[in-house]
């Protein structure tokens, strides 16, 4: 487990909700560890975990442990009993059944991950058909929503995603249920299951043996303010065993999370200029730059970034990064000696250009699935588009500079991806997101 959390890096929020897979450690453990390592150093005390039932005796229609603890090899984790009751006081339908639990692995196999980066944590386990209608979906959601405390917890689904189609099969059918629940809408994830189940994939016997207690994850943690899904990792059971790509599982580690926009005063605000233009000049001037980090911890957060470079106002160069991996003061500077010398669009930044050089800076927030093109807002929302293995972006401050409407905006990011323009109307995946602008003047 160390190993694969090793190599993981938290997403710079406050996590509410997750999925992760539950399948031996060698096959999904690397993708379960994304999940788990969003909760290393969390303020969680009470964290449920969901499963579905595999097989006999079944949960009528849910069971909840409500007693002692359960041994791992890193030692017992607690039951939460107070939370527990208050759930088995909600509504008769919930009911303590260790029977149901006693053949049952999927909550268990992810307790060592969860006593490993939450070693004070607590839990409480629950059961639950897979396939359960939507009044037990939205029974068991009420019931947490009421039950947990305000702060401290946390929602886990413990799912594998589609069971046994060959390995292509497998990755377009994950593809779809994850997109589904990347809109964050229950109903949504419903439907795409019911597709892909009616689409005659070979061998594929469910598209998630947890259904149910995903989406009641998804609705506690939307409840409890998630404001943004993220999809951590995907993987099956072919990247482990190459040999046996005729038949897999599927694992996906999905975030639902609370996202804080950051608030730079001017001050902070001109120190990011300062570092941008530091790291611009150093790279035209074959100089090392300053790589003192700032102390402040606003300017340390882990950042998604794009840094534009223009000469007299003309653009000589913009490269960022999608993903929140980088302390903000290092992306900054990263990204700026990339504009300055690698963006593949211009040549490298002359040193006779520095004296008319400006700089701007567009810090991103976390990217949205795109489930309606009317929920774009040219001007307002930039966008990442995916396809075929093209990505193309566009920051939003470029359809304001351009005049353009949404359609227009949809289109050129299509385009920028070298895609035709059209691709934003199949199976792209689209993205938007918005930024804080910073930018010298000149």
């Amino acid at each position: 487990m160390d190993g694969y959390l090793a190599g993981v890096r938290q997403v710079d929020g406050a996590p509410l909700g997750l999925i992760v897979p539950h399948a031996g450690y060698r096959y999904s453990g690397a993708t379960a560890a994304y999940g788990f390592k969003q909760l290393s150093g969390a303020q969680i005390r009470t964290a449920v975990v969901i499963a579905a039932d595999h097989q006999p005796p079944l949960s009528q229609p849910i069971s909840v442990w409500a007693r002692g603890g359960f041994e791992t090899p890193l030692g017992v984790i607690p039951v939460d009993e107070q939370t527990a009751e208050r759930l088995l006081g909600h509504d008769t339908r919930i009911q303590f059944d260790p029977k149901s639990h006693a053949l049952e692995h999927p909550i268990e196999i992810e307790l060592p991950f969860l006593k490993r980066v939450l070693p004070d944590c607590r839990i409480v386990p629950i059961l639950m058909m897979s396939d359960a209608d939507d009044a037990t979906v939205e029974l068991l959601s009420e019931a947490l929503a009421s039950a947990l405390p305000e702060t401290g917890a946390v929602v886990i689904a413990s799912s594998d995603l589609s069971h046994y189609p060959s390995y292509d099969d497998a990755v377009r059918t994950d593809r779809a249920t994850l997109a589904a629940i990347e809109l964050g809408e229950p109903g949504l994830v419903r439907q795409a299951i019911r597709r892909s189940m009616a689409a005659g994939v070979r061998s594929l016997a469910t598209c998630a043996c947890g259904e149910a207690p995903i989406l009641v994850t998804m609705k506690v943690a939307q409840a409890r303010g998630a404001t943004h899904t993220t999809l951590l990792d995907y993987s099956n059971s072919g990247d482990a065993e190459v040999d046996l790509r005729s038949q897999v599982v599927g694992y996906g580690a999905v975030m639902f999370w609370r996202h804080q926009s950051p608030s730079l005063d001017r001050a902070q605000q001109q120190v990011l200029l300062r570092i941008a233009r530091s790291a611009a000049e150093a790279q035209v001037r074959m100089k090392p730059a300053n790589d003192a980090a700032p102390e402040d911890p606003a300017l340390r957060r882990l950042s998604a970034v794009f840094v534009t470079l223009r000469v007299r106002g003309e653009l000589r160069g913009c490269i960022g990064q999608l993903r929140a991996d980088t302390e903000l003061h290092q992306a900054v500077a990263e990204k700026a000696t990339a504009a300055a010398s690698a963006d593949p669009r211009f040549s490298a930044l002359r040193e006779e250009e520095l004296a008319d050089l400006t700089v701007e800076i567009s810090i991103l927030s976390p990217l949205q699935r795109v489930g309606d093109p009317a929920d774009i807002e040219a001007g307002i929302h930039g966008l990442a588009i995916f396809d075929q293995g093209k990505k193309g972006v566009l920051l939003p401050k470029v359809a304001t500079e351009r005049g353009w409407g949404r359609r227009q905006l949809l289109e050129n990011t299509c385009l920028k991806a070298g895609l035709p323009a059209d691709c934003w109307k199949g199976e792209a995946a689209v993205y938007r997101f918005e930024t804080l602008e910073i930018g010298e003047t000149g």
